[in-house]
């Protein structure tokens, strides 16, 4: 199958997601969650580390200092600093048999954060936490909420609902961190696969990993599918950007599932957009 990616970790991750480039180490960062692990990438020297092993973390964000806030099970938040876990948030009533899926920092350092049930698609919220630990639910009902993004004017938000196979596009007020008014930014036609993870370039563009859809696409302004990146791996989990000005595109994918003869199922790939990134908010969230 022709392909715009290469393959540059092959380690076959379960399910590789929530990829984020970590400006101050210049490596990329990633979560394998049914192992519980963490992982870095050094595309200077092409080293990777495992360097986190314990709770399952659906999602992470990059804190202004270098450290991690991990995303766990059951409205577990926690820091990871130096290699010391510190509890900001011990569960969140009502996520029993839950997990975090997909995290995104905003410019006000509070995060968004959504659940999923881990048997049932159909069940998952979005939440907001703030830096001093507060939790709002924000949206009480989504079928797996999935990758988000801000505009680049930070007046709207993007977030995927992936078993509706919808990314939605809500109003966003930066100074109290409240969205609303949803509206329909995109939705994928049938046999194409599942929207996952998402981000958006410096033009304002939002790309799209294609869960079962062996591809990463980009959107134009009103939604549609404009360009289509070809990857060697059928269940594509999120794409992110990184490297020097945030030129290269990452993408994860996942192994689970995946047949055999698919020898890039779950590696870590790496591509040319043809635009750049722009640097990902970091989160302010402290025990």
């Amino acid at each position: 199958m022709p392909t715009d990616a290469t393959a540059v970790v092959d380690g076959r991750f379960e399910i590789g997601e929530g990829p984020l480039w970590h400006v101050a180490d210049e490596r990329l960062y990633w979560t394998d969650i049914p192992a519980g692990h963490l992982h870095r990438y050094d595309p200077e020297t092409g080293d990777v580390e495992r360097f986190y092993e314990g709770e399952s973390v659906g999602g992470f964000t990059i804190q202004s200092d270098g450290s991690l806030a991990l995303f766990l099970t059951e409205g577990h938040v926690a820091v990871l600093r130096n290699g010391d876990m510190e509890t900001v948030i011990d569960g969140i009533a009502g996520e029993e048999g839950m997990r975090f899926n997909d995290v995104i920092a905003d410019p006000q350092g509070r995060v968004f954060a959504g659940t999923m049930d881990m048997d049932d698609f159909s069940v998952g919220r979005l939440y907001r936490i703030d830096p001093d630990g507060t939790i709002t639910e924000v949206v009480e009902s989504l079928e797996l909420p999935n990758g988000m993004g801000f505009t680049p004017d930070r007046s709207g938000l993007y977030l995927t609902e992936s078993n509706a196979n919808v990314i939605h596009r809500y109003d966003y007020d930066e100074e109290t961190g409240e969205i609303s008014d949803p509206e329909t930014f995109a939705e994928l036609p049938d046999g194409e696969g599942m929207y996952d993870g998402l981000t958006v370039d410096s033009e304002g563009r939002v790309w799209s990993a294609l869960w079962e859809g062996n591809a990463v696409v980009r959107h134009d302004e009103d939604g549609g599918i404009a360009e289509r990146f070809e990857i060697p791996a059928e269940f594509v989990t999120a794409p992110t950007f990184g490297g020097e000005s945030l030129a290269d595109m990452y993408v994860t994918s996942a192994a689970i599932d995946a047949d055999p003869e698919d020898e890039h199922a779950g590696a870590l790939f790496r591509l040319d957009p043809g635009v750049d990134g722009t640097p990902e908010f970091t989160s302010e969230i402290e025990p």
